[in-house]
């Protein structure tokens, strides 16, 4: 009968992860459990999903990193994951939406964040086991400056990640294993292996989330929707994301922006024209016919036109509905 091989929160670092279960020397007949979080913040998380998706006898339980993708809740992290994930990320995530919130067998329990005592796994709430922002405040409550693992009394031994331990794991009586050792930010990567209940690490080569966050602050910039912003939304982005590395382009969007609206003068014109030209009927069969009524009624000026162009893709559709180059 094989082992289970219980690996901390490898969050993309798929070199070490191979380097781990070459060390644990893994086989077939193995059952490989991931305490979830791997994605977001390190360099290949579509290798490591493609692993755990990939490998028979393997299994991942969600993490907070995971339930954002599904629940589609974005910071930074999860914007650079979806574009290093490029074509494959929305099967990446339809994947994502099966991963259980808890493993158990004879031997261990497994849970990302967090787990009660006395309470059947399947009744647990989700956001606690985890880890997602209202289950650690729901914890928070329960155990107030002190923390979960404190308070484990069952019998039998429970795994878990989500909060870094450290450089080394973190071992409580012999029953309680916390396996996120911090490989994105240049820490180890730590499993936990089973029925001996040993433990193997590897470090990592680097600290990967600084370099990513430096690295992927223009291609999140221009991926943003900058076409669906408000004028007010635009203009607090280019504020707001403002740095040296990314100036030059910010420059160049406020510069986009401003031209567009500067448009508004010949819009508004070229619909006042067209609205003494052309007929009711042809009017109806416009692609601006909204905008030309209004200027046939009057109520077409500079200002108004703005209140309809509120973004630049409306602008933009405005321009070519009224046919100017």
């Amino acid at each position: 009968m094989g082992r289970t091989v219980i690996v901390g929160d490898i969050h993309g670092c798929f070199d070490e992860l191979v380097e781990l279960l070459d060390r644990v020397d893994l086989q077939p007949d193995d059952l490989l459990v991931s305490v979830g979080d791997l994605v977001d913040r390190g360099p290949a998380p579509g290798e490591v999903t493609g692993l755990f998706r990939e490998r028979p006898n393997s299994i991942a339980v969600m993490g907070n990193h995971e339930r954002k993708h599904v629940r589609g809740i974005f910071s930074y992290a999860q914007e650079i994951t979806r574009l290093q994930l490029g074509d494959r990320y929305a099967e990446t995530v339809d994947w994502m939406r099966t991963l259980p919130y808890f493993f158990e067998n004879d031997d261990v329990r497994v849970v990302h964040a967090a787990i009660l005592s006395g309470i059947p796994l399947a009744e647990q709430r989700a956001a606690i086991l985890c880890g997602s922002t209202s289950g650690e405040q729901e914890l928070a409550a329960m155990f107030p400056g002190t923390y979960w693992p404190e308070h484990y009394t069952d019998a039998k031994p429970v795994a878990f990640g989500h909060h870094v331990t450290g450089p080394e794991p973190m071992v409580l009586d012999g029953r309680i294993y916390g396996l996120d050792t911090g490989a994105c930010h240049g820490g180890n990567l730590t499993a936990l292996c089973i029925p001996d209940f040993t433990i193997h690490a590897v470090p990592a080569r680097t600290d990967y989330w600084s370099i990513a966050k430096r690295a992927w602050q223009l291609p999140v910039l221009q991926a943003r929707p900058w076409l669906d912003l408000t004028w007010d939304e635009l203009a607090e982005a280019i504020r707001r994301y403002a740095r040296p590395e990314t100036q030059d382009w910010l420059d160049g969007r406020a510069d986009w922006a401003a031209g567009l609206r500067a448009r508004f003068p010949a819009m508004a014109a070229e619909a006042n024209r067209l609205a003494a030209e052309l007929t009711a009927e042809q009017m109806r069969a416009h692609p601006a016919a909204a905008l030309l009524f209004q200027a046939r009624a009057g109520r077409l000026d500079e200002t108004s036109l703005a209140r309809k162009c509120r973004t630049p893709r409306r602008t933009i559709e405005l321009i070519d509905a009224l046919g100017l180059p």
